[in-house]
């Protein structure tokens, strides 16, 4: 049913009862009066058959809390969800039995009350309701005839008797809700306070970049924050004594992500680029609910949640505890944050590997987080609070978060070994204040109605509308009240859903509820945490929980393996310097990807993609042909690098030469690189032949990851090396033994020669010759 249908079966009665007038010719042109049900006689309600074609949808239900001399009031329509007309309608309101116990209304949950104990007449409700047809309705009954005979919830069934098709009358739709009674002046009551959710999904990419431009839709009219923070904005007033200006009645805690405020401000500042290919269409929607968010925390208390919403046990049963306390919004620790115009890391360090000047954040002893919503919504939130998502938390998580700055946790019943007793399931009283022992020491803690917060959180769902979840609501803190001693008060705290999808018709009527029963009273969670305590047993540590998905988990585990490498690269604050991407990790490891793992899977794979491209922005330079030339046997390699960080980094050379013969090269050590330059290094070698080498070169992090892409080099070389320069002094010297055995050996034939002659005497015989040696070089 619309919900403008049901404002007018909810007012309409009351308007005709004003100008005295019911008839359908005195309601103005296109509005369909509620037909009045009229007394019939008692039918059998034959429930043989359980088909029930007819759907109720109830706008009025009244009063919230009987008290005698009441009359029961209700309002609506029924829809014909069936294919067969439906005729001959009669409608009566009966009740079960009464339960005064929150352990009581529980079992009814499992097995309800048919609610037979008393059932009034069944009065008809004139009209034929067609195939699809609606048909509205108004039915009224003196409290007497349901025989209330003592303070108590009771359950009662909207029962509709028809005939279809013709047939003999059965029930053809029914819907069960409670009645409360309850005295004037009850004697006891419960203080509640709530914990309100401002959280979404990102719809950043790791880069930073808007993947979509869906938050449009989530913040404008209708939409689902747009309808979380109309819920606070539309809370009553209440003038307090002495104060200048009316305060809410109800202080809702507001527990906000910082990276949804900052992706708001980002909106906000516009434009700003979605998908790669378009511009967002979501500035003027960022600022106008980014200006209300901030006039309601102006008067409501806010609690900074971690970074990202970080899913805190995932990564913690996983090793990455650092990540939950990078995220944490109550420690300098707590740095991951993306700001607008923000590139992959801070502004540059000096080269000499100085830290950079440290943010606010840390001169506050806070953490980024903290910052971003200081700075948005111009608050001090509390930044000492965690709420555990599903209710539970390890251990060692606890102990992480105590570490970062945490003082109180925000958990589940079952979270605990006696946790039923704080919401008064397994003891006549309820408080959700008690304490928990971690490896740290106490932590104190607050347990939320699991109860209470799957009401609001599915009050747009309940069959018959929100009003009905109101009801419901009414019931449970009314037992709460029943069952304790008298002249006590109650503490309940109520969680709603981080994804809630509540409005003022549901969420908000049940926080008005709050300030108006005079059994209830309107508390907040700082009142709680200081009201009276129970004793909840010791913590259930759920040790094998990892709720997100273990494929994502190992994707993210990669990523972050690659962001610590890169880290130990950094010269100076690396935490400071890699905020983007440890923002990125926190917004992908987000409790939002718990029912979607899928999406979680492909968001951990683009984010471990996005951190190796961080290692692509250091990188070695090729030469343009891929030779380079050596002019000497000791000429060094000059090799350019380029850091496209904004931070200094410090890297190691490893250059490496196929067999690693005839030529050596030098270790330069650690070498800094200044941010968003390129520099040239200088690497001594050592030739020991001419010619050509094959040389791989690749830049690592002092932890050995790789930098860039490893290049391949042809280095050549035509001077000489030692092994060449030994090799030509040896043909030299070979040259010249030789040329000196020949000198020798022309030396002595001369010689010979001469000794001959001289023998034979000047003329010799005659006719002899005298043989002379040969006119030519003695090489």
């Amino acid at each position: 049913m619309s919900r403008p249908a049901l404002l007018r079966a909810a007012v309409a009665p009351l308007l005709a009862t004003a100008f005295g007038v019911m008839a359908f010719g005195a309601m103005p042109s296109g509005v369909v009066a509620p037909v009045p049900v009229a007394h019939a006689a008692p039918a059998d309600d034959d429930t043989r058959d359980d088909d029930r074609p007819v759907q109720i949808q109830v706008g009025r239900f009244e009063p919230r809390t009987l008290t005698p001399g009441a009359t029961v009031t209700v309002t609506g329509q029924l829809v014909n969800t069936g294919s067969t007309a439906i005729t001959d309608l009669s409608l009566r309101l009966q009740r079960g039995d009464v339960v005064t116990t929150r352990a009581e209304l529980a079992s009814l949950a499992q097995d309800p009350d048919p609610a037979t104990t008393v059932e009034p007449p069944f009065l008809d409700v004139p009209g034929e309701l067609a195939p699809g047809g609606r048909l509205d309705f108004s039915y009224n009954l003196a409290a007497e005839a349901l025989e209330l005979t003592q303070d108590g919830v009771y359950p009662v069934l909207i029962n509709v008797n028809g005939a279809v098709d013709g047939n003999d009358q059965r029930r053809v739709g029914e819907l069960p809700t409670y009645v409360v009674q309850q005295q004037v002046l009850p004697p006891s009551r419960a203080a509640v306070a709530w914990l309100w959710p401002l959280v979404e999904r990102t719809h950043r990419e790791p880069s930073g970049r808007f993947a979509d431009d869906d938050l449009t839709e989530v913040i404008s009219e209708g939409g689902r924050l747009d309808r979380a923070l109309t819920v606070v904005e539309r809370l009553p007033d209440a003038q307090a004594p002495g104060a200048p200006e009316p305060v809410p009645a109800l202080p809702v805690t507001l527990a906000v992500d910082p990276a949804l405020v900052e992706e708001l401000q980002i909106m906000a500042a516009g434009p700003y680029e979605v998908g790669g290919t378009g511009t967002g269409r979501g500035t003027d929607a960022a600022a106008a609910f980014l200006e209300r968010l901030a006039a309601v925390a102006a008067v409501h208390p806010v609690v900074a949640l971690p970074y990202g919403d970080v899913d805190a046990d995932a990564l913690q049963a996983s090793g990455m505890s650092e990540v939950l306390t990078r995220s944490l919004p109550g420690t300098p620790d707590g740095t991951a944050q993306d700001p607008p115009g923000d590139d992959a890391a801070t502004p540059a360090a000096p080269a000499t590997g100085t830290p950079a000047p440290a943010p606010e954040a840390e001169e506050s002893g806070l953490g980024a987080g903290a910052e971003i919503l200081a700075e948005a919504l111009d608050v001090e939130p509390r930044t000492d609070v965690a709420w555990a998502a599903g209710g539970s938390l390890r251990s060692d998580t606890l102990a992480t978060l105590q570490a970062g700055g945490v003082r109180s946790v925000v958990l589940g019943p079952g979270a605990l070994a006696d946790g039923d007793a704080a919401v008064g399931l397994s003891g006549p009283a309820a408080a959700a204040r008690t304490s928990v022992t971690t490896p740290s020491g106490t932590l104190g803690a607050l347990v939320a109605d699991p109860t209470l917060g799957e009401i609001v959180g599915t009050a747009e769902q309940v069959p018959g509308g929100a009003r009905l979840a109101e009801q419901r609501y009414l019931a449970e803190l009314a037992v709460i009240g029943l069952q304790a001693p008298a002249g006590t008060e109650q503490t309940v705290l109520v969680a709603a859903p981080r994804d809630v999808e509540a409005g003022p018709e549901g969420a908000g009527a049940m926080m008005a509820d709050t300030t108006a029963m005079p059994w209830l009273r309107a508390g907040s969670v700082d009142e709680l945490a200081a009201g009276p305590a129970t004793a909840a047993g010791d913590l259930r540590d759920p040790v094998d929980v990892i709720h997100l998905d273990a494929t994502g988990l190992a994707a993210v585990a990669t990523a972050v393996a690659t962001r610590d490498d890169v880290a130990g690269a950094v010269a100076g604050d690396a935490d400071r310097a890699l905020r983007s991407s440890d923002a990125a990790i926190s917004r992908t490891t987000t409790v939002g990807w718990r029912a979607d793992p899928d999406g979680f899977r492909a968001a951990a794979t683009a984010l471990s993609a996005s951190l190796d491209r961080l290692r692509g922005r250091v990188t070695l330079l090729a030469p343009a042909d891929g030779t380079y030339s050596l002019a000497s046997s000791d000429a060094p390699l000059v090799l350019t690098v380029r850091n496209d960080l904004p931070v200094s980094v410090e890297v190691l050379l490893e250059v490496r030469t196929r067999g690693n013969r005839g030529l050596s090269i030098g270790d330069i050590g650690t070498q800094t690189l200044a941010p968003g330059e390129r520099t040239t290094l200088t690497v001594p070698t050592e030739l020991r032949q001419s010619g050509g080498f094959a040389v791989t070169a690749q830049l690592t992090t002092p932890g050995g990851g790789p930098l860039g892409d490893e290049i391949q080099l042809q280095v050549k070389s035509t001077a000489y090396g030692p092994i060449s320069l030994l090799i030509t002094i040896g043909a030299a010297a070979l040259l010249g033994l030789l040329f000196l055995r020949r000198l020798v050996n022309f030396v002595l034939r001369r010689r010979r020669a001469a000794r001959e002659q001289a023998e034979l005497g000047p003329g010799g015989p005659e006719g002899a010759t005298v043989a002379m040696p040969p006119n030519r070089s003695p090489v």
